[in-house]
Parts: structure tokens; sequence; C-alpha cells
């Protein structure tokens, strides 16, 4: 889970993460951390929708391709938003609101910003995914497949950029993600209780020193954080320069052709993903143990159905991997 929440933060045209897992296993908790763990980010000052001060949207509903100078619009410094979007949220509060009286009686745009604005640039959690109400989902597909929103009412229309990395999180116990929506996650992983007694007493004794003392809990650990953080941010630099050979390309491609994977997505979804995990270890080309850090995450929601193969999606992978890369 960690490795690709790690991996979506590099990359960001990997197209998101899709966390299954046991109620109480942190998905949450693993999420809603990334705030503090992620490199901060410029924007336009004063901006609602988190202009980049390098190329601001001449279309910007703040008016930011118009604050030009010399040097540029003021920009300032923010933290790279994780959005939690509500199961109960409105159309209204996910997509924004459009003042219709101010339009009808001064003829401006009048507009409040929507949970996808705020996302914009950073990343959109939903908990219980599986849950969501289908016209959310609807609305959610359109802007992950177009990277902006539009809002119409009454004739009006009003559009404003809206890329940002979805993150979902649920039990499959309580009920599946339409497919439309899960082929939207470039990367899907599962998380289980754990099964071994040291793990389960260390997440009692960090759980435990939390609640005793959250500041003093956050210094023992803000080194580590500012370590990840150096992480992401260094291997974003690198993710350009590491190179892909014809040889492992061949090889993501026959593994896709192995697992029986539809269409093209899934091999560009594991070729962005072996990449991205190069650039974490800081390697300067992708190799075969990258592949297989990556291949479950990126292609078990991507398999048919085969109803006379009873083994699980991460055995069948793992199977064709060792035929594919080798033992």
């Amino acid at each position: 889970m960690k490795l690709a929440l790690l991996i979506a933060a590099v990359d960001r045209s990997i197209g998101g993460v899709m966390i299954f897992g046991d109620r109480g296993t942190g998905k949450s908790t693993a999420v809603r951390s990334l705030a503090s763990l992620l490199p901060a980010m410029r924007v336009v000052k004063g901006c609602r929708f988190h202009c980049d001060p390098d190329a601001p949207d001449p279309a910007c509903l703040d008016g930011c391709g118009a604050r030009k100078t010399k040097s540029g619009p003021a920009a300032e410094t923010i933290r790279v938003p994780v959005v939690d979007l509500p199961l109960g949220a409105t159309e209204d509060r996910v997509v924004g609101a459009l003042d219709l009286e101010r339009a009808l009686t001064r003829g401006e745009k009048g507009f409040e910003p929507g949970l996808l604005a705020r996302a914009h640039r950073g990343f959109l959690y939903i908990d219980e995914v599986n849950l969501l109400e289908d016209h959310l989902v609807d609305l959610l597909l359109d802007a992950a497949a177009s990277g902006e929103n539009i809002v119409e009412r009454e004739g009006l229309s009003i559009r404003h950029p809206a890329r940002f990395v979805l993150v979902g999180s649920g039990n499959p116990e309580e009920g599946e993600l339409r497919p439309q929506l899960l082929d939207r996650f470039g990367l899907s992983v599962e998380v289980k209780t754990p099964s071994e007694l040291t793990d389960r007493v260390e997440i009692l004794r960090r759980r435990d020193a939390f609640e005793r003392s959250p500041e003093s809990f956050h210094v023992a650990w803000r080194l580590q954080g500012k370590h990840t953080s150096d992480l992401i941010d260094s291997a974003r630099q690198r993710l350009t320069d590491v190179q892909i050979d014809d040889e492992v390309l061949a090889l993501i491609s026959r593994l896709c052709m192995a697992i029986g994977a539809d269409g093209a997505r899934g091999e560009l979804t594991l070729m962005r993903a072996s990449r991205a995990a190069a650039a974490l270890r800081g390697g300067k080309a992708v190799e075969r143990g990258d592949i297989r850090r990556v291949a479950a995450m990126a292609l078990r929601h991507r398999l048919r159905r085969n109803p006379l193969d009873e083994s699980g999606s991460i055995v069948r992978i793992e199977r064709a991997m060792e035929d594919v890369l080798g033992p």
C-alpha cells in the first residue's frame, strides 16, 4: 500500500490507487498522512484553483492569466491538498455551485468552487468508494477522463481544470466497485490484517505512544517523514531520465499477454509504475526487479475472470511472472 501511494505521488499520470482491505487496517490513516509527506507546491497567491504560477491558466475564474508581471503572478507555497470526499456529499459540494441570482441580476458568473477544485493538482480521497452513489461516480469518471470540471445550470456553464490523483479505499464485503470506476485506478492493492505477533504489538506500541503525547510522537518521526518527502522529490526529478529499453518493454507486453489483460491500459500502467519504482530506488534504468515489485498492483484488477481457475488474481500474476521473467 505504501509503495503504491509513493508511486502515485511520483508519477501522477499513473491514475491513482484503489485500496481494498479489512476494516481497521490503516487504509485511511495512510492516505491522509500523505498531506504531511508530499513536497510543498507553488501556487498563484489567492487562487482558489491552485494555478501554477509558472503556467497560470488563461481561463482561470480568479483571473490568474491576467495577473502577469515581469516575474509572473505573485506566488505562495502550500501543502499539496489531500481532499476527502464524504459519501453523503451533494453534487453541488463536489462540483461547485453557480450563483444564479448574481448571474441574472448582474450578468456575472459567480461560482463557489467544490471539492474537485480544491483537489486540483493534489489528491482526492474517497473512503468506502464502493458505496458512493452512482451519479457521483459518473461525475468523477468525467472529471478523471477530461481533467476538467464542467458545471452547467440554467443555461450557464462554468469549467475549470480538475486534475487530481484519485485514491479510494473500501471493504469488498460491503459491495463491489463499478468496473468503469475501478478501471480508472492505475494501481490496486489489498491490505490484510497483520498475522505476525511482532507487527501487531508494534501497532499497539505506536498507537499508544501517539495517544499519550501526539507532539512527542511527531517529533520522534519527523526525520523519517522528511526522508520520505525528500525521496519523493528526488524521484520526481529523476523520473524522466529513467530508461526503459526494448527488452524490458517486451517483457511488460509478454506479461500482460500471459495474464490476458484487456487493452493496452495495463501495459501503460505497468510501464509507468516500473519507471517510478526505479526512480524511487535511485536506478537509471528499469530492471526486472522493478517489474516484479509493481506487476500485481498494476494488473490484479485488470484480469479476465476465469470460472475454471480457482486461484486468486495475485497467484495468477505470480505464475505468469515466473514464466515470463524467470524464477
